[in-house]
């Protein structure tokens, strides 16, 4: 199953692979010549068209749990200050995204979306410091029953060029459901409250919308 932010890019690529096979075919007389150009565009669609799979999870919802919002590596775990919305000291918890990880950034919680914001900004590499500050992203903030206010942030890496967000002010989140997508590499901040029990460390993979993060 596909993600629908990349039907657009599926269907461009397969048509020019299709035209380049093509032309190699007609004009490329060399068969080991013709027949890499072959495999290459065959290659090339296959890293494609992994890119936006988007398997079906988030079947199971659990209002004690934080589940990670994306697949991918916990790379950091700290207390910081966050300056945006809560503008107190909160737990933050960072996962990595490679490019050959699922990119459907999920909803981690269910409540009310109580903020949504889109800022452009830079493509500075995902694990640099001031990334989260600098580089393209949003911020999106679910108020929930047990958690109160979480927040959570997609951050573009050094390859995304667009950031998708779906969620919407006033909407409901419900835990594990799409809630937006990042095309080719980046990372999700999720932040938390301080006494939250953080159940990964860094260097853990995990997947989205089944992987705890936290619990109460």
């Amino acid at each position: 199953m596909f993600h629908k932010e990349g039907q657009k890019i599926l269907l461009g690529s397969l048509i020019g692979f299709i035209l380049i096979i093509l032309l190699a075919n007609n004009f490329v007389t060399n068969e080991i010549v013709r027949y890499s150009i072959f495999g290459a565009c065959l290659i090339l669609f296959i890293l494609v068209a992994q890119f936006f799979r988007n398997p079906k999870r988030g079947g199971k919802h659990d209002e004690h749990a934080i589940v990670s919002p994306v697949d991918g590596k916990v790379v950091a775990i700290e207390e910081v200050f966050e300056p945006e919305f809560f503008n107190d000291k909160r737990l933050l918890i960072s996962v990595f995204m490679s490019p050959i990880n699922v990119h459907v950034t999920r909803y981690p919680v269910s409540g009310e979306i109580v903020y949504s914001k889109y800022h452009p900004g830079k493509y500075l590499v995902a694990w640099h410091p001031k990334s989260s500050e600098l580089n393209e992203r949003t911020t999106v903030v679910v108020k929930t029953q047990k958690f109160g206010d979480i927040m959570f942030r997609q951050i573009a890496g050094a390859l995304a060029r667009r950031i998708v967000n779906y969620a919407e002010k006033g909407h409901e989140a419900k835990q594990g459901r799409d809630s937006g997508f990042i095309k080719f590499g980046s990372r999700v901040d999720v932040y938390l409250p301080l006494q939250t029990d953080v159940k990964v460390k860094i260097g853990d993979k995990v997947k989205g919308a089944e992987s705890l993060i936290a619990e109460l």
